[in-house]
């Protein structure tokens, strides 16, 4: 294979010297590979510099089980290691889609094409630039549309739970309201006073504003209760065919209620009052039951709204702090359900408005919550604190997970680097809350020892347009 020729028709290699690029082959190997070989893995450490002179390469990861592919290199690009770059492993995978030969230069001789191959080391830094920067750019890409799915994922399982409420409440409701006409025909055949019509009326209103049926009596209470009603069901000739007992026990009537309630209703009348009665009550509950779900439903359209600051401009805004931690708390709920994590936030209702983009500082608050839920482990403890410091307000976010180890805590928010298993994150999580923090003039800190782990976020109140942050804060 002629590489010196092929390198001479490579765009890239366009304004290098001849003698420059003899230089270079003469100092690289020519390497040949079939098909779906897998060249690298991440973490295999990347000591050489490469020239696709044949072929294609598929540069993937694995995520969560799946194959999340970054790009794919085509005949003439140039790969791996460059002049300064501060590459020392692979974060891909590298798997040739067809026979793919290669020109490898180890980077040893990098030293000598940066004191005598000028337009070459300059051809390669710029190669170098332009790739680091689309490389960061699709992985902060992906890196959102994850944590949009894991978003989307827990959203959709809290609408599921509140609308699947409204449909089954909504079904119940509407077979229940066929029993309505032949209660009230029963009713009307009775002969009943104006003063036990006033009286069931009272009765039925009382136990629903009480709302009596929300709460809890303990199983040998409400044991106690049944045989109660069943008793007093057969002294006063009342069948339970339609499970009297239990709606009243939900509705908290008792004994001395059914006393006063029929006192004046022939026996053979009361199983038809007691029925229309609780015909209300069922009815009273699922209109209640379907209203609960439609606000947990609005609830959770509120935050989303809150959360992307919907409806809303794109600039800066003077908010609340609470306001977007709560809303990032009810997107991640069902994260937090899943590991049973208890959630302490004490965010005082009189901190000043901060002057900041809230949807930005809703990605930060996301990082934060969603690392520390991923340190902790069943029943674990987070901890969300906000106070004023000076010109500052200080947001900590505290989790009792296993700690960051001392040897990475340096490197943390260094772009893709990750403490988390091989395809649970892309290590970009926190590169880019600490831009997002210093777009607002501010600073993120961390602390971490086993079974506490402490992030600290400092942001100027005004909005530090004036004086910066200036090292200060806690």
């Amino acid at each position: 294979m002629d590489c010196l020729a092929l390198l001479k028709t490579n765009p890239n290699f366009q304004h290098v010297p001849e003698a420059q690029l003899s230089w270079l082959v003469d100092q690289s190997d020519c390497l040949e590979y079939p098909a779906d070989t897998l060249l690298y893995s991440p973490g295999d450490p990347t000591d050489h510099f490469y020239i696709l002179l044949k072929g294609r390469i598929r540069f993937y990861f694995i995520q969560q089980g799946q194959q999340q592919e970054l790009r794919t290199a085509e005949e003439g690009a140039l790969e791996g290691v460059l002049p300064f770059s501060r590459m020392v492993e692979s974060i891909a995978y590298w798997q040739t889609l067809e026979p793919t030969a290669l020109l490898s230069m180890h980077r040893d001789h990098f030293r000598e094409m940066i004191q005598n191959q000028y337009e070459l080391t300059e051809t390669l830094v710029q190669v170098m630039t332009s790739r680091v920067r689309e490389s960061t750019r699709l992985m902060q890409q992906n890196d959102k549309m994850m944590a949009l799915g894991r978003m989307s994922a827990g959203l959709a399982h809290e609408l599921n739970n509140p609308v699947s409420a409204v449909v089954r409440s909504s079904d119940t409701l509407k077979s229940h309201l066929q029993n309505t006409p032949q209660r009230f025909k029963d009713v009307m055949a009775l002969r009943v006073t104006d003063e036990m019509v006033d009286r069931v009326s009272e009765l039925l209103f009382r136990k629903m504003n009480e709302q009596t049926g929300k709460n809890r009596l303990s199983l040998l209470e409400r044991s106690n209760l049944e045989d109660a009603l069943l008793d007093w069901f057969d002294d006063n000739g009342v069948s339970d065919d339609d499970d009297l007992t239990e709606s009243l026990i939900d509705f908290g009537f008792t004994i001395d209620d059914l006393d006063t309630l029929l006192e004046d209703v022939a026996p053979e009348g009361r199983a038809t009052v007691l029925n229309w009665m609780v015909n209300n009550l069922m009815t009273e509950r699922l209109v209640n039951d379907i209203t609960e779900a439609s606000k947990r439903i609005a609830v959770l359209v509120n935050a989303i709204k809150s959360y992307t600051h919907m409806d809303r401009g794109t600039g800066r805004e003077c908010i609340h702090i609470r306001e977007g931690i709560d809303s990032t708390l009810v997107l991640l709920k069902h994260k937090l359900k899943e590991k049973n994590i208890q959630v302490d936030v004490q965010i005082p209702d009189d901190l000043p408005q901060l002057e900041a983009f809230p949807s930005e500082l809703n990605q930060v608050w996301t990082n934060l919550i969603d690392n520390a839920v991923d340190a902790m482990s069943e029943g674990g403890h987070l901890q969300i604190t906000g106070e004023v410091d000076h010109e500052f307000e200080l947001i900590r976010v505290i989790d009792n997970g296993s700690g960051i180890p001392g040897d990475q805590i340096d490197h943390i928010f260094e772009p893709f680097f990750t403490t988390k298993a091989v395809g649970k994150g892309t290590g970009l999580g926190l590169d880019i809350a600490q831009g997002i923090i210093r777009h607002h003039n501010g600073r993120i800190y961390v602390t971490s020892e086993p079974g506490r782990t402490e992030f600290k976020v400092c942001i100027p109140i005004d909005g530090g347009r004036e004086e910066g942050i200036n090292g200060k804060g806690k």
